[in-house]
């Protein structure tokens, strides 16, 4: 009978440390891990590379406003290159006009200017070497303006089947007013730097003034 009361005895003591573990998982280990994890980490990191992105954006927003203002001022580009050619005067009577002109075109070889760039035009005698080449035809004549490999005379009459060049020299070595007003018109509409014209100071200014 005594052997009764012991067994159960012998069970409370087997459950006694089963109950034990229980209390151990319920203690607050577990607790504090779930906590730091959602805290820390994920919110200093999301925001911090959003908050650079915007700024970011806005100042590409502002460099691109920038190239806005900048296009309106574009168009001082053209009229730069629609400005008139620098004008020369080169006092000469009208029989020095000749001499004056065949020095001015010395003068611009000697400092650079390739013998291309450079067209004469005379209102009254023609240059000798205008001359020459129109005795083998005017079919050869201009064959040597379409070259452009060398300096080229014509008269003012046919100056405006002559193409721009970038120095145009004129001779006024006589001729009629007309002439004078059509060569010095086409010399300037051809000149792409520099007009050099030679001959009387006062006829010069008064056939700019009303021709040009």
């Amino acid at each position: 009978m005594p052997l009764i009361p012991e067994e159960p005895q012998i069970h409370e003591k087997a459950q006694g440390p089963r109950a034990t573990p229980a209390s151990g998982r319920t203690a607050p280990t577990p607790r504090p891990v779930p906590g730091p994890r959602p805290a820390a980490p994920p919110r200093p990191g999301r925001p911090g590379p959003v908050r650079p992105a915007p700024p970011a954006q806005r100042a590409t927003r502002d460099t691109a406003a920038t190239p806005g203002p900048s296009g309106p001022a574009a168009p001082a580009a053209p009229e730069a290159t629609s400005a008139a050619p620098q004008i020369q005067l080169i006092p000469a009577t009208p029989d020095g006009a000749l001499d004056a002109a065949e020095e001015a075109v010395d003068l611009l070889l000697d400092s650079g200017r390739t013998p291309g760039d450079v067209l004469v035009i005379t209102t009254g005698e023609l240059h000798p070497w205008a001359a020459h080449e129109l005795s083998f035809g005017d079919a050869a004549y201009w064959a040597q303006h379409d070259a452009g490999d060398d300096v080229f005379y014509t008269d003012a009459t046919v100056a405006d089947r002559a193409a721009s060049r970038a120095v145009v020299v004129v001779a006024l070595n006589g001729g009629p007013e007309a002439a004078a007003v059509t060569a010095l018109t086409a010399a300037h509409s051809r000149a792409g730097a520099l007009l050099i014209v030679c001959g009387d100071p006062q006829r010069i200014n008064s056939v700019l003034g009303a021709g040009v």
